[in-house]
């Protein structure tokens, strides 16, 4: 009998996007043990600063993993008496991840935000063990990786204004969930810019 991915277990998808002078990040909101819904209001993205990271896998090691990473943030501004860049939060959040290698955590975060020194938008992905995959235009992750893939490349364009990055990436997080058995009932939209971010909740089908 094969054993199952740990990281499938509960389902679920995060999609980070860039556009002009702004970023978005996107997940949906079920947990569920397998096919059995659980909740419709978990939400898998955490706001670090002006940082924002979505985590996929397995609930319990996602859960911890944002705390260790909370208490890393907060000795960071300690330290340094300034808030964290993205570049620098992943490669801390690729550190300890890699800590874990011979056990990992089975989940893979995507990071987004806005570079207070150039205003550029940053997102970039891992794999359980840190691997960094930094990209110029999107990331996916989570178990509709394959639908958001194709979603994503159907409808993103490069320089998206605010509003045209906000509909493009609800429309393929959408999407892909209603093609996922185990991920979707609901969704939620982080729009970062340098002077706000504003937090949206979609509504999909509950089934």
């Amino acid at each position: 009998m094969s054993q199952q991915d740990p990281s499938t277990i509960n389902g679920g998808i995060v999609v980070a996007m860039t556009g002009k002078d702004c970023v978005a990040i996107a997940c949906d909101l079920r947990l569920g043990s397998q096919s059995l819904g659980v909740a419709n209001n978990f939400e898998k993205i955490h706001q670090y600063g002006k940082t924002f990271i979505g985590f996929t896998g397995l609930a319990t090691d996602t859960l911890t993993l944002s705390a260790e990473l909370k208490y890393q943030h907060n000795l960071y501004k300690l330290k340094e008496n300034r808030g964290i860049q993205p570049e620098i939060f992943a490669n801390l959040i690729s550190h300890k991840l890699y800590e874990k290698r011979f056990g990992p955590y089975f989940s893979t975060p995507v990071v987004a935000g806005l570079s207070d020194e150039s205003g550029e938008p940053y997102v970039a992905g891992f794999d359980c063990i840190g691997c960094i995959d930094a990209a110029k235009d999107f990331i996916v992750s989570g178990t509709a990786s394959d639908q958001l893939f194709g979603m994503c490349e159907a409808l993103y364009e490069p320089n998206l204004e605010v509003d045209d990055l906000f509909e493009t990436i609800s429309q393929a997080l959408l999407n892909a969930a209603d093609r996922d058995a185990i991920s979707g009932w609901g969704g939620v939209v982080y729009m970062i810019t340098k002077d706000k971010v504003t937090k949206t909740y979609l509504k999909s089908r509950q089934d």
